[in-house]
This record gives structure tokens, sequence and C-alpha cells, in this order.
């Protein structure tokens, strides 16, 4: 039985590669053409609010447009060991992905990973860059303090979603449920309070995404993609906001919550505990971020490259019971939603312009991907390579109609360089298509725009 798994797996690896093997010109024609238009995108989008009127530009709530954040040229101390970084990842990331062992390169991965956005956030400082991030009077840590009692916390929470109450949460805890603010709450009761330890969890839990994308895609029979793809993953533009927002944990969470069900789609005695498992984490997206309702995308995306509906029943046992327990504790989570969409537009969002962001958004999102993404996104979208559903390009597709979803919904006006980064991982995945003869060209892209970013823009996470 085993035997039959990996059989058709090597089958369908074979067929893929046959399929998406292209002359060399032509290769990098698609590749340079969907770097091109992410480009141009992002260029046109950092290029509209420095033409257009003050009145129109004050209106974006963004200093930088489409990031969220100011332009302030500077450096700090971790400009140099980020540079370093990048060189060593650039010269011999794809060799060591290749050739390490499997442990040794997922290891050697997160910790690369640890480094870069650790480094990345050390360009604006300690305090300014990591400590003090999440200590903002809009952040979580500042309602902290104030939730002496955890059930009545729950039991009252949608209460004070709504702006303009003497007790109304501030803006980040009001626009998620509440497992937000409980993760940082548990945190300060078992002694970890502050930002230098609400920015560490952040910071290794974000940055664990990158295992959890190579375990999905090796547990779906698909290593060499995964493999191909960690050093891309490992040097991701998204660790600029990795290190330091609370949408790092959401990414991390909803990534295992994804790579557990991929486990569970392969033949095991613990396929069901660990289903069940995947469901109890796709439950907790749920309560962190109402968004994370789309990572049913990356899930069914699973499902089909593992060629199994199996783990369903047990993953949604996993998931009501979350539920089950957010319930029962007085959070009625359509109750926050739509509460949540009210208080929406009680902010800025009422006054950013849509007509602008739709599109914008994009771009921001293409600053976390990078242009290596978006050049490999014509290989991994290839009718030929989708045909054949290969695992790294159904979720791929995943991630992007998750994106795409969340951009028409109208509740994502800017900062979506940070708010997309559980979408973010999968679309990271394309990269696992760029030949290993081109990756150190677009490695050297990856940091080049990524070290330009953090050092042109003092970004606000």
């Amino acid at each position: 039985m085993v035997n039959s798994v990996y059989d058709v797996s090597d089958a369908t690896e074979n067929a893929t590669d046959r399929a998406a093997a292209d002359p060399p010109r032509a290769r990098w024609r698609g590749e340079l053409i969907g770097a091109g238009i992410a480009a141009a995108l992002t260029v046109t989008a950092f290029t509209v609010p420095r033409i257009a009127s003050e009145q129109w530009r004050g209106r974006l709530y963004a200093g930088a447009a489409p990031i969220f954040g100011n332009w302030l040229p500077h450096i700090g101390w971790g400009t140099a060991p980020a540079i370093v970084l990048a060189c060593l990842v650039i010269v011999r990331g794809p060799e060591l992905a290749g050739r390490l062992p499997w442990r040794s390169a997922l290891a050697t991965a997160w910790l690369t990973a640890i480094a870069w956005a650790f480094a990345l956030a050390m360009v604006d400082g300690w305090r300014r860059g990591f400590t003090d991030r999440l200590t903002t009077s809009h952040e979580y840590l500042h309602e902290v303090p104030g939730v002496t009692d955890i059930p009545d916390a729950l039991h009252g929470f949608s209460d004070r979603i709504l702006d303009f109450q003497p007790d109304s949460w501030t803006t980040h805890v009001s626009g998620h449920p509440p497992g937000a603010l409980l993760f940082f709450v548990l945190l300060d009761r078992i002694g970890l309070g502050g930002g230098a330890w609400a920015g560490t969890a952040c910071l290794l839990i974000g940055t664990s995404a990158v295992v959890a994308v190579a375990v999905t895609l090796r547990a779906l029979g698909a290593e060499h993609r995964a493999r191909a793809a960690l050093p891309y993953l490992a040097l991701a533009p998204a660790a600029i906001w990795i290190a330091v927002s609370a949408d790092a944990v959401f990414a991390g969470v909803a990534a295992w919550a994804v790579a557990l069900l991929a486990i569970a789609t392969r033949p095991g005695r613990a396929r069901v505990l660990v289903a069940m498992a995947s469901g109890v984490l796709f439950g907790l997206c749920g309560y962190l971020s109402y968004g994370l309702a789309l990572m049913a995308l990356p899930a069914v995306a699973v499902l089909i490259a593992g060629r199994t509906p199996r783990p369903i029943l047990a993953a949604a046992a996993g998931a009501l019971a979350v539920a089950a327990v957010f319930t029962l504790a007085g959070f009625w989570w359509l109750d926050g939603y739509h509460l949540v969409i009210e208080r929406y537009y009680q902010g800025i969002a009422a006054e950013r312009p849509f007509a602008y962001f739709w599109w914008a958004n994009l771009a921001a999102t293409l600053c976390a991907l990078g242009l290596a993404t978006a050049a490999a996104l014509p290989r991994a979208l290839a009718p030929r390579v989708l045909r054949a559903l290969d695992p790294a390009a159904l979720l791929v597709v995943a991630g992007l109609c998750a994106v795409l979803v969340a951009d028409m919904s109208g509740l994502s006006k800017a900062e979506t360089e940070r708010i997309w980064l559980p979408f973010d991982m999968w679309l990271l995945a394309a990269t696992a298509f760029l030949p290993r003869s081109h990756a150190r060209v677009w490695l050297a892209i990856q940091a080049a725009g990524t070290l330009a970013l953090v050092h042109l823009v003092l970004t606000n996470w």
C-alpha cells in the first residue's frame, strides 16, 4: 500500500516535470514577464500617491502607500548581518537545500528565517523595530493588563467591539476574535509579558511557517518542490512583517494546520489523531482572525493533492471542538464578525479609497512576496502543471484565490503586506518551480528588494 502511494507520487512528479520543461529562452521569458508585470504594478502603486493631490493622499493614511509606514531612509545595526546572511543564502542556499538530510534542511531553513527576520527588524533598532512594536495604544499588549478574568472577558468580548464607547477595545483587539488577545494574555500569565517576549513569540511562530510549507509539500509527495522552495521561503521579504506583528502568529498557526492535514492524508495509524490536531489548529485560526476562514482553500488543495477525503471528519471534529469552547464561553463568532464590519467603517477605512486599494493591495502583497514569486507564477499556474495535480501548484492556486477573495471583500484596504501573511506563505511555494540554474539570480533580486524596502521605509510593523 505504501509503495503504491509513492509510485503514484513519483509518476505525478515525473509527469509534472516533463510538462513544465520548457526551452531555456521560453523559461526566462515567462519569468521576466511575470516579474515585469509585478514590478510595473508595484512602481505604479508607489507613484500614484506621490503625484496625487495632498488631500487625496491624506485619505490613504499610509505615508509610504501602498505600504503602511513612512518614507525614512535609515540604517541600523541589523544592516550588516542582513546583507551577510543574504549573500550566504544566495551562494549556498540552493545547494544546501538540495543535499542536506531532510531534518537538517528544515532546521537550517528555520534558523535562517529567524536570523533574517530578526536582522531586518534590527535595521529599525531594538526598541523601534522589535520590543515596542506590539506595545502601542492600538495593539494587543495595551489591553492585556485589563484582562483580569479570562472567562468574563470572553463572555463580554462582543460588547466592546464597536468604537466610541468608554470601554471599547483597541483597534487590533476589536478587529479580531478573542483568540488573538487571549494568546498574548496567556503569554503574560506564564511570565512572558511585555514587548520583547511577545515579539519573540511572533518571530518564532511566524518563521516556523517556512518549515510547515516544506513539510506540507513533502507529505504530499513533492519533496523536490519543498527543497527547491526552501531558500526562497527562508529569505522571503515577508520577514519584514513577521518581525514583528501578530499576523505572524496567525500565519504560523495556519501553516501548521495545513501541514498536519497533509500528513493526515498519508497512510498511518495516527492519521486520525493528526487530522484532529489539524482541525484544532484550523479552529483556532477562526478565533485568531475572521479572514482566516479563507484557509479552507489551502485545506481543499491539500485534500485534492492527497487524493483522499479521509481526514475531513476528524479535522471537522477538532475544529468544532474549538468552536464549542469559545461559544460556551460566551463568544458567538457570527456576532463578532458582523460587529467587526461595523467597527471597520467607524474608522479610517471609511475614508480610504477602494478605487486605489483594490489594486494597490496586490502591490503591497507583492512587496511581501518578492519578484521571484511573481516570476515563478507563470510556471506554477501552467495548465499542464495544474492538470497533473502538482501539490505545490495547487497550494499556490489556493493562496492566490484566498488573496483575491480577501481583496474583493473590501475589508482590507491597506496593510495587506501584513494581513495576508497566512496566504502569502502558500504563494511563496511558487518559487519551487524556478529552475535551479536561475536560483542565485532570483534570490539576489529577492534580497535586494527586501533590503531596499526595509532601509527606505519605516514600516509600522
